[in-house]
């Protein structure tokens, strides 16, 4: 039986239409990722699933005690909690069950024949197993610390941004693991490395999960199954983004022509994505096979780890020769910049050239300080240190907070503010509504005020905006954020056709490995490397170093430890005075004592020599050297053994 089974679910907004008939079933271990255009109905079937929206027809079933949480967009608190009780907050069951664990362990310790104790010790021995609860107090600092909450632990949660404020939600949930959990776009406000940390947990702690996202990578990797919302209609794909590329333009081939645009959109997203991971897969393969012997052979050797750090190295090297062309217009000219925000310093040291055609992504952690970099460049702030030099050119600035929309306009006043209903478009004439249909627009919505838009429509508006402008440089910061994933593919091909410079900020490692020629990495030490490799190739070279690292350490630890125990030995362990004589003379009395054994032997041979001598007394002499070169030998032993462990 489904954990969760829908049947014949029907639902709609007043005239509208949104799922019609559908069914859907979430079986236990399944990660089901629900894909869309903005407005399909994704959210709605989430919240159907969840419980928290009523349908118009059909019917819920749930397996009796089922535990669902969802991950709300925006998250309530308790009021007055800090970070550190907000993300506790879901954990007292947990933390109760364990508690009475405890004392019955210690009740059956004198009456471990009760049968009714027995069973409740079990039951809640599956219950802390199933939320994987053993070491909690372990888990909520590992979880806050890869968050990046720990210096927000005892601060008011209410003082916390939005995307803080839904780190610590997404927080409490997965310790609390419940049999099914539902995330709308959980890696919103995450950089690459909180990503990571999730897609390690999520697969380490086999949660059955219902997910929206428009992270491509993050949707490989995760999803056993795909699920896409179109025309009020359900249609299920095995696997994760990659499949369901495949399966799709199968699928789109088999309909009428007026599909052959999403076709080619699907078929050209597929081939990148399969030339980028045959690539990968390709450069990675050998490395890995290195790595993995490694752990085998060279544990203790830091020398070897350290020779596989050095290729390492090397290979992303050889990604950052300097590719730009020398007769291009120069845009910026960046000279020993540094930036520092109240007394944080988030930058120093940095001198680079931007030229004209150059595609760049500036990536790195949460607050490190990609946007003020940003600023900088558009001279919204000053450098604490450096110059930045500026020649003649138009920007084009599209910021996390849309500035450039008046919530008081609607669209046609926005984009024709002169009248008319003509927009230009890198110099071609289009009609507005020609135009936005591009970005998902219907007719309908040219009369609609900015202001009633959603989050995802309103950066849908602000982009096509952006791309109506004349500008010779486009400047976007984290422009994927609240965009569903057909949108993010109109965003990538007008960015691969526009003729000037594009930078942009973004921790969507698809997007930016798609769109990137460069990349402007900011590095712990507060400085920022350049590099030209795809962002997901550096992303796992780091990784490994990382890895290296580590093992180079643990490796020198254990030879520090036994470089420590020999030199306590040699301190504690000496020969005697005799036994280094003994060294010297014994090896020649044992030779001497072999001598007369093969003679003994010689005799015991011959009759002539034995009868001469008389054989019992000859088998006594022989039986005595034996006897005697035995001990020689053992002694011999004993003190070689001792004068190599004092070398060792």
């Amino acid at each position: 039986m489904a954990l969760i089974d829908l049947q014949n679910i029907s639902k709609h907004y007043s005239a509208q239409k949104i799922l019609t008939e559908v069914n859907f079933h979430v079986d236990e271990g399944e990660r089901i990722v629900i894909i869309g255009k903005n407005g399909s109905g994704k959210s709605t079937l989430m919240k159907i699933v969840n419980g928290t929206l009523e349908y118009d027809g059909g019917d819920r079933i749930i397996k009796r005690n089922l535990e669902v949480k969802m991950l709300d967009q925006r998250p309530n608190f308790k009021d007055g909690h800090t970070v550190r009780e907000a993300v506790e907050d879901g954990l007292k069951e947990l933390n109760d069950a364990k508690k009475k664990y405890n004392e019955l362990s210690l009740k059956l310790a004198d009456d471990f024949e009760n049968k009714q104790l027995l069973d409740e010790h079990e039951n809640l021995s599956k219950y802390i197993d199933h939320h994987n609860a053993w070491n909690l107090d372990d888990k909520v600092q590992r979880i806050i610390e890869h968050f990046d909450l720990k210096q927000y632990e005892d601060k008011p949660i209410d003082l916390l941004s939005g995307g803080e404020q839904r780190r610590v939600a997404l927080a409490s949930l997965l310790l609390q693991k419940p049999d099914v959990l539902l995330l709308d776009e959980p890696t919103n406000h995450l950089d690459v490395y909180m990503v990571e940390f999730l897609e390690e947990l999520i697969l380490k702690e086999k949660f059955t999960l219902v997910f929206i996202s428009h992270d491509r990578y993050f949707i490989d990797k995760i999803a056993t199954k795909s699920i896409e919302v179109e025309d009020c209609a359900l249609r299920e794909y095995s696997g994760g983004y990659s499949n369901y590329l495949t399966q799709k333009a199968e699928w789109i081939r088999t309909l009428q022509k007026q599909h052959d645009n999403l076709l080619g959109v699907l078929k050209r997203e597929n081939e990148w994505f399969a030339r980028g991971v045959r690539a990968r897969l390709k450069r990675n393969e050998g490395r890995k096979e290195r790595l993995m012997q490694l752990r085998e052979d060279a544990k203790n050797n830091p020398a070897k780890i350290r020779k596989m750090s050095i290729e390492l190295q090397r290979e992303a090297k050889h990604f950052n020769r300097d590719k730009s062309i020398n007769k291009q217009k120069m845009l910026f000219e960046v000279e020993n910049l540094g930036l520092t925000l109240g007394s944080k310093e988030l930058l120093k040291n940095f001198t680079t050239r931007i030229l004209q055609k150059d595609v760049i992504a500036i990536v790195g952690p949460n607050g490190s300080g990609k946007s003020t970099l940003l600023k900088a460049l558009l001279g919204r702030i000053e450098p604490t240190h450096g110059t930045i030099k500026r020649g003649e050119f138009k920007i084009g600035y599209f910021d996390q907070h849309r500035e450039m929309l008046d919530d008081d306009k609607n669209l046609m006043e926005t984009f024709c503010p002169h009248g008319g209903d003509r927009v230009s478009v890198r110099r071609k004439d289009m009609h507005v509504y020609g135009y936005l249909k591009n970005f998902l627009f219907p007719r309908e919505f040219l009369e609609k005020k900015i202001g009633v838009l959603s989050g995802g429509e309103k950066n849908r508006i602000a982009l096509a905006l952006l791309f109506t402008l004349d500008v010779d440089i486009l400047i976007l910061d984290e422009p994927t954020n609240d965009l569903d994933i057909p949108t993010i593919n109109i965003l990538e091909e007008q960015l691969t056709n526009f003729a000037g410079a594009v930078i942009i900020v973004s921790h969507d490692r698809y997007f930016v490995d798609k769109i990137a020629k460069k990349l402007f990495i900011f590095k712990s030490n507060k400085e920022i490397e350049e590099s030209y490799q795809d962002y997901s190739e550096y992303l796992e070279l780091e990784k490994e170093l990382q890895e290296l690292d580590s093992m180079e350490n643990d490796a020198k630890q254990i030879n520090d430890t036994k470089d420590s125990h020999k030199r306590d030995k040699n301190k504690t362990i000496k020969l005697t005075y005799n036994e280094k004589i003994l060294l010297e003379e014994l090896p020649k009395e044992i030779e001497e004592l072999e001598k007369k054994i093969e003679e003994k032997n010689s005799c015991l041979a011959n009759p002539a020599c034995y009868e001469e001598i008389g054989l019992t007394q000859l088998a006594k002499e022989l039986e005595k050297l034996e006897s005697l070169y035995e001990q020689k030998v053992e002694q011999l032993l004993n003190i070689e053994e001792k004068a190599e462990s004092i070398l060792n």
